[in-house]
C-alpha cells in the first residue's frame, strides 16, 4: 500500500484538533472552517474555566435524622468562602443532595458571578428523604435538620448563614415550609425559590406519596392553606404549563401573590429548569448578603 493521501481541508481540521488539545480541551469537527472554529474555542478557555462551579461533597451524621447524610456544597470558584452566603437548597421526591442542583444550577451561578452580574454566593444541600421535608416518621426530623444543623455545618466551614431557601417539585413545597418555619421563628429568610413546587390540590393524590399520616396533617402544612405564613420573606415561583403540579401553584401564585410567579412553556423536567435557573440565580442575588 502507498503513503496514505490527505487533502487539504483534513490537515486544516487535524491541526484544529491539535490547538484544542493543547489548551485543554478536545473538540472534533468535520467543517471547512475546522480551524477557526478551534481557535475561536481556545480563546474562550479561560473564561470558561473561571466559570466552573465548585462542588464538594461531605457525609456527616445528622442527629435530627439519626443517620449519616450527604453535604453537597455548589459554589462559584474564585471567591472567599469566609461568610459566603448560602441558600439551602432542597431536592425533590426520590431525590438526594448530590443530584439537588437541577438545571445547571451550579454553571448558572457560576457565570453570573465570573461575569459580574451578580454578588457571589452559594448553595448547600442535604439528604431529605422523601417525607416531603417534615417529621412524618418518628425520630426522622429533616425540618430540624434545616433549622437547626445546617447553621452550625455553615459555621464550622466558615460559610455565612442561610439567607435564601431554594427548591425543586417536593423541594419547593419544602422550601415553603422552611420559609414560615423561619418566620414563626420571629427569624425569616430573605428569600424563598420555589421551582415546579409540589403543591398538590386534593388528599387523595398527596395520599399515594405516604409522607403525611392521614389529611389532618397535610392540611396544617400546605403552603396553599398557610398562605402568608411565610411573612417577610420574598416568594419566586416558577412552573412549566404543563407540570402535573400547575393546578395548584397557579392557584398559589394567584392567591398569594408572591414577588414573582412565573409560568413559562414546559413540563415538570431538566428542559424547563434549564429555562428558569438565570432567573432564579438574579431573584436570589438580589437579597445574597456576606456575612462579616
Amino acid at each position: 500500500m502507498g503513503e496514505p493521501r490527505y487533502s487539504r481541508r483534513t490537515l486544516l481540521a487535524a491541526i484544529g484538533v491539535v490547538i484544542a488539545t493543547a489548551t485543554g480541551i478536545a473538540t472534533y469537527v468535520s467543517t471547512s472552517n475546522a480551524v477557526e472554529q478551534q481557535i475561536a474555542t481556545a480563546d474562550k478557555v479561560r473564561a470558561t474555566s473561571a466559570a466552573k462551579p465548585v462542588i464538594r461533597f461531605e457525609r456527616v451524621y445528622s442527629a435530627s435524622r439519626h443517620r449519616e447524610v450527604t453535604l453537597a456544597f455548589y459554589l462559584p470558584s474564585g471567591v472567599n468562602p469566609r461568610g459566603l452566603p448560602m441558600s439551602i437548597l432542597l431536592h425533590g421526591l426520590n431525590g438526594d443532595a448530590r443530584h439537588a442542583a437541577i438545571g445547571g444550577l451550579p454553571d448558572v451561578l457560576a457565570a453570573a458571578v465570573a461575569k459580574g452580574k451578580v454578588p457571589a454566593f452559594g448553595f448547600v444541600a442535604v439528604d431529605g428523604g422523601n417525607n416531603y421535608w417534615h417529621e412524618n416518621v418518628p425520630g426522622d426530623d429533616p425540618m430540624a435538620m434545616l433549622l437547626d444543623e445546617i447553621p452550625r455545618w455553615l459555621k464550622e466551614r466558615g460559610y455565612g448563614e442561610p439567607f435564601a431557601v431554594t427548591g425543586v417539585s417536593m423541594g419547593g413545597f419544602g422550601s415553603l415550609l422552611y420559609a414560615r418555619r423561619r418566620a414563626e421563628r420571629g427569624d425569616p429568610i430573605a428569600a424563598a425559590a420555589a421551582i415546579s413546587p409540589g403543591l398538590i390540590t386534593t388528599w387523595p393524590e398527596m395520599a399515594k406519596r405516604r409522607a403525611f399520616k392521614n389529611e389532618g396533617e397535610w392540611a396544617s402544612l400546605d403552603p396553599l392553606r398557610h398562605l402568608r405564613a411565610t411573612g417577610s420573606t420574598a416568594v419566586g415561583v416558577w412552573i412549566g404549563d404543563r407540570d402535573k403540579f400547575i393546578e395548584g401553584t397557579r392557584r398559589y401564585i394567584h392567591d398569594a401573590r408572591p414577588v414573582i410567579g412565573t409560568v413559562k412553556g414546559g413540563g415538570h423536567d431538566d428542559g424547563l429548569y434549564r429555562k428558569v435557573t438565570p432567573d432564579v440565580v438574579q431573584f436570589l442575588a438580589k437579597y445574597a448578603k456576606r456575612a462579616v
